[in-house]
């Protein structure tokens, strides 16, 4: 379980420092990735190239984002993290949200883990 939290570390502490080789460095090739926000799926992606292509694009919205691990839970093949995250955009965003706007939200997200390898991840808020 610590080589778990020890993997899940490294992912978060690249997202916060935008640098996505060493985000996708624990990735399985074949990786799943979903997103669900307000109890809707609404990005899933199958594969690590598509996960490069999606987090080099989601970088350019933020100046600033963090994520925080709050608390790690492990069941057999997976581990769920609750988070806290606060993000500065970027950009204007369609959705009426402007350059600046200060974004602050609690979540969690589940890795499911092949080995040392993560083969899925969710992030739900």
């Amino acid at each position: 379980m610590k080589n778990r939290e020890h993997i899940i570390g490294r992912y978060v502490a690249a997202y916060n420092d935008f640098d996505i080789d060493k985000m996708v460095a624990d990735l399985d090739a074949s990786v799943k990735f979903e997103n669900i926000s307000n109890g809707v799926s609404n990005m899933t992606l199958i594969g690590l190239e598509a996960f490069r292509t999606q987090a080099e694009q989601a970088k350019n919205l933020f100046s600033e984002r963090r994520q925080t691990i709050v608390a790690f839970h492990h069941q057999q093949d997976q581990t769920e993290i609750e988070i806290d995250y606060v993000a500065v955009l970027a950009t204007d965003l369609p959705n009426g949200l402007k350059k600046g706007d200060k974004l602050q939200l609690s979540g969690k997200s589940v890795f499911k883990f092949s080995g040392d390898k993560i083969i899925e991840l969710t992030d739900i808020s």
